[in-house]
């Protein structure tokens, strides 16, 4: 209740004469002339007397209050400027204020020019401040710290207390430094900046000395000369004017705000304890939530890599971590020897979709915790997908290996048997035996492929079992895999190239057509045979793709030799898989015969033997479209051992290409050349033509010409060859 009635009070007071100081201040000038500026230089350092508002960026302060009644009543207006010297008589030299403030005392600058003063403006109490209570009783031959901007107070100081010893310092802060350093014995300055300054938390502990209290006078300065004394002589007028109600005024007004504003050093002194007990609970709150994290990370990492090398099935190793736990075991026991097996249950699917999942869940659980059991620390075991299990196993003496667990192995077969179920278990076992070289480059991949082999083996030739690998199932995997992953690039690189077998007539000596056939510049096997890679291609189905890149070639060849004036004929292979993938491929030879131009009685089309038993009806619909088109449908390979003279009744053909397997040495060659003679007979009675392939000599040749089939194709005459070798040969007979 006390501080309220006394902040009342101030505020009536300061009413009263705020309203005093309007009244009489009233002496406006009804005039148009605009009143003479005045520019006023102080430092603005020394709040509340003069200082720069935080907010409006405007020089305030009591100070600034007197000057501007002092001018408004000498018909001056009043501009302040900060002043950029370091001390009021270093300002004194500067021609670009009119008047510099404030002083004590006339003073010369630091230039040495003479200046004036004028009347005092108001009396400033000088007070000295201590640290730790120390009592003063004068400023005489005491070390005396004041800021480097009062160094004209400073002069006024040792006139008046010769035997002190001021030390000027730029800042406030240099200044407590020294003191609390004992540098000094006491700070001075004006008891208003006092009022200020003081409230700065970390200068608590300094207080003004009561008995140390004097007064300054409060003038403005300038340069002594004509123009100097005549604005000191102006001003002096409105200083006269100015009332003590108004001075007391202008000083209650800026002592009684809480002009002091906190820094941000000023909190850390203020609240520091709370500060430094706050960070350390939020650095306690961070280290806990860090390691609370990092544990949980620690924890996750764990699951990942459960994850990442475990099965969440059976909990056994996957792919993953049986490759990190196989060759770890490897690198520790170079001297072991070992063998990889890879087991696949055969009848899964069967299971799952006929007895559930759960149960087929259930049956892996049991199989590979059965492993589990049996290994030994130097063994491991994993699933590596669905049904399939790898099992890292110690080799017996033999140096073959354990197959398995023979009683394992049965108790899996019986698993459902022994469960009421009638489904008994079929697994197949390939086997790798690790070689020295597989403990030197570890590649577990590479050795999973190897058992994966044999495991293939025994599917293919037997329900189930083992076997271990034989290195040439590999070769041939890789050979097929080759051929297989580079056909699209190859056909797209030109690598794959239409060469020609011409064909001729015996009697004649004239090539009368040729047989398109492949030669692959395989960019990693390099030049392939057609027996290289056809036969695969027909096991995978890919042959369809070869072979239309043959078909559209050879009538691109047959365009271009149509245009040169050359009228050609060319045999094109089909085989059964051509037949099954494009169900409509008369329209397809149809269609490149429109597209190139060509005619279709140039395109004789070689059905493959065996195509004519696999789907006769189907054969029947192809060929008869094919001669409708007016395409020459023949019998490819007759004779090699699929020959179905029923086929030759059924199915339209207009010529036979004879496959001489029955001249080879292999058999009695009487009969073979009885066998030649007669179906040479029946094929004319039945009123084709025919072509025998695969001549190699003259006797041949002349066997076949007394029988009566004159037109032949082999080595005899010419091998396969290039398009350009067969253009040359050509036009060499035109």
């Amino acid at each position: 209740m006390k501080r309220l009635s006394k902040r009342i009070l101030t505020f009536l007071c300061y009413a009263i004469l705020s309203q005093s100081f309007f009244s009489e201040a009233s002496f406006a000038d009804d005039g148009n002339t605009a009143p003479e500026n005045l520019t006023v230089g102080v430092p603005v350092d020394r709040c509340p007397v003069f200082y720069q508002d935080s907010d409006t960026k405007e020089i305030a302060g009591i100070g600034v209050e007197l000057m501007r009644l002092a001018a408004e009543y000498s018909g001056y207006s009043v501009t302040f400027k900060a002043i950029e010297e370091a001390t009021l008589k270093d300002a004194l030299d500067n021609t670009s204020y009119d008047i510099v403030m404030p002083f004590g005392s006339a003073i010369p600058s630091t230039s040495g020019r003479a200046t004036i003063i004028s009347e005092n403006l108001m009396q400033t109490p000088f007070a000295l401040v201590t640290e730790n209570k120390r009592n003063l009783t004068s400023l005489n031959k005491l070390r005396v710290g004041m800021i480097r901007s009062l160094g004209g107070a400073a002069e006024t100081v040792r006139e008046i207390f010769p035997d002190s010893e001021i030390t000027l310092y730029n800042t406030m802060s240099e200044n407590v430094k020294a003191l609390r350093s004992e540098k000094v014995d006491a700070l001075l300055h004006n008891s208003y900046v006092w009022s200020y300054t003081l409230q700065k938390p970390s200068y608590a502990k300094l207080e003004v000395n009561p008995l140390s209290l004097f007064s300054m006078d409060f003038r403005a300065g300038t340069q002594d000369s004509p123009k100097g004394r005549a604005i000191i002589e102006r001003l002096n007028n409105g200083i006269a004017s100015i009332t003590d109600i108004q001075r007391q005024a202008a000083i209650l007004n800026y002592t009684s705000r809480r002009l002091y504003k906190y820094d941000l050093f000023d909190y850390l002194y203020e609240y520091g304890l709370l500060l430094v007990l706050g960070t350390l609970l939020i650095i306690s709150i961070i280290i806990i939530f860090i390691l609370k994290q990092r544990t949980l990370r620690i924890e996750e990492e764990k699951r990942m890599i459960q994850l990442i090398d475990h099965d969440p099935l059976t909990g056994a190793l996957n792919l993953n971590g049986f490759k990190k736990r196989v060759t770890e075991l490897l690198q520790t026991y170079p001297d072991t020897h070992y063998l990889l097996v890879y087991i696949n249950v055969r009848n899964f699917k069967f299971i799952n979709d006929s007895l559930g999942m759960a149960a087929g869940d259930d049956f892996l659980r049991f199989l590979i915790g059965k492993f589990q059991e049996n290994l030994s620390e130097k063994e491991v075991v994993c699933r590596l997908a669905n049904d399939h299990i790898g099992v890292l196993r110690l080799a017996d003496k033999s140096g073959k290996g354990e197959t398995s667990d023979h009683a394992l192995i049965n108790t899996a077969r019986n698993y459902f048997i022994n469960r009421g179920k009638e489904n008994r278990i079929q697994i197949c076992s390939g086997i790798y035996v690790l070689e020295p070289k597989d403990y030197q480059e570890i590649d577990i991949s590479h050795m999973l492929d190897f058992a994966r082999v044999a495991e293939k083996r025994v599917r293919e030739t037997r329900t189930e079992g083992y076997e271990f690998y034989n290195p040439e199932q590999w070769e041939k995997g890789k050979h097929i895999t080759d051929i297989l992953n580079h056909l699209p690039s190859s056909i797209q690189a030109g690598d794959i190239k239409v060469w020609y077998q011409p064909q001729v007539d015996y009697e004649t000596k004239k090539i009368t057509g040729a047989e398109a056939l492949c030669r692959w510049n395989h960019t990693k096997l390099g030049w392939l045979r057609p027996d290289d890679f056809i036969s695969t291609l027909e096991e995978t189905g890919l042959i369809y793709d070869l072979d239309r890149f043959v078909w559209e070639q050879v009538c691109r060849d047959l365009q271009k030799w149509n245009s040169e004036g050359f009228h050609r004929t060319v045999s094109v292979n089909v085989s059964r898989c051509d037949i099954r993938e494009d169900s409509d491929l008369p329209l397809h030879f149809l269609e490149l015969t429109k597209k190139y131009a060509v005619h279709p009685s140039q395109i004789h089309i070689e059905i493959t033997e065996t195509a004519f038993v696999e789907n006769p009806d189907l054969l029947i619909r192809t060929t008869t479209r094919l001669q409708e088109y007016g395409f020459q449908v023949e019998m490819d390979d007759f004779g090699s051992g699929y020959s179905s003279l029923n086929m030759l009744k059924e199915v339209p053909l207009n010529r036979i290409k004879l496959d001489l397997h029955f001249l080879t040495n292999a058999g009695d060659s009487k009969k073979g050349l009885t066998v030649v003679t007669y179906v040479i007979k029946m094929i004319r009675a039945l009123g084709m033509t025919m072509i025998s392939e695969g001549v190699e000599n003259i006797t041949q040749a002349e066997f076949l010409k007394s029988k009566g089939c004159s037109e032949m194709q082999g080595f005899f005459f010419y091998k396969p060859m290039s398009r350009e070798d067969f253009e040359k040969l050509m036009n060499k007979q035109q």
